[in-house]
């Protein structure tokens, strides 16, 4: 029988192959939450579902192919989900991606809608995916919503500016969707700073120990971090916390901007 802070519940993950989900999806194991394992390849999250099992052999795990922005597979996932486990408890929207980098003057239509249906509208998707089949008629204990954003959500930045702004707007769904789910849900989220994942490889591979450098903490993020920081939001620690986000970058928006 699985033991731990979650054991019991069901925690889903979506864009779990690899990255912040990944680590989140293993610390959901580690602590006994069923775990839904949710990205548009079917066998990278059978991989990652070998890996649970083999360092926690009494973990359940139920890998599902879903495109984050499709809603259909998004109400699927989620209902099997349910099926599987009996409820959902936890929805980690974490999928996103960045197709263009550049000026956003000079993004081009299919790029910007790509970038806006990962990052923005599967939020709404899976949220609503999760709330009509799950969340709207618990009882006890709010389910917990958590969104993954970035820092590049609070401020300016080259390059990557329409990938920001689409952060940006998970900040906002997620105090728009904290004051509509309540009391059933607590929705909150985290926005990163520069960590080592493959979506982020072109902000620091080149250049990793400039960046730590020039961060309070010296060093980049890991996925655990931010896995970390999941479960806070998601567990009985945070059950007074809703529509917030809660930076985590090594004190990346507090360094000194001049010299």
């Amino acid at each position: 029988m699985a033991t731990g802070e979650f054991a019991g519940k069901t925690a889903l993950v979506t864009g779990a192959s690899r990255g912040i989900g990944r680590a989140t999806a293993f610390a959901f194991a580690e602590r006994g939450a069923n775990v839904v394992l949710c990205s548009r390849k079917q066998e990278g999250l059978d991989q990652v579902a070998e890996e649970i099992r083999a360092a926690h052999p009494e973990a359940r795990v139920l890998p599902r192919a879903a495109h984050a922005a499709d809603d259909q597979q998004a109400r699927e996932a989620v209902e099997a989900a349910v099926e599987a486990y009996g409820g959902l408890d936890v929805l980690v929207n974490n999928a996103g991606t960045n197709p263009y980098m550049g000026p956003m003057v000079d993004i081009d239509a299919e790029r910007a809608r790509k970038t806006f249906e990962v990052n923005q509208w599967s939020i709404v998707a899976w949220t609503k995916a999760a709330w009509h089949a799950a969340m709207a008629e618990r009882s006890g204990a709010p389910a917990a919503v958590v969104n993954i954003a970035s820092i590049g959500g609070l401020a300016t930045e080259p390059g990557i500016g329409f990938y920001n702004a689409t952060k940006s707007a998970v900040m906002h769904l997620t105090r728009q969707f904290a004051a509509e789910l309540a009391p059933k849900a607590r929705v909150n989220a985290i926005a990163p700073g520069i960590v080592r994942t493959k979506l982020a490889e072109a902000l620091w591979k080149e250049h990793e120990e400039r960046i730590a450098e020039a961060m309070p903490l010296k060093r980049i993020g890991e996925p655990e971090d931010i896995a970390n920081a999941v479960l806070f939001l998601a567990g009985e620690q945070s059950s007074w916390l809703t529509g917030h986000t809660l930076v985590v970058d090594g004190g990346a928006l507090v360094r000194p901007q001049i010299a």
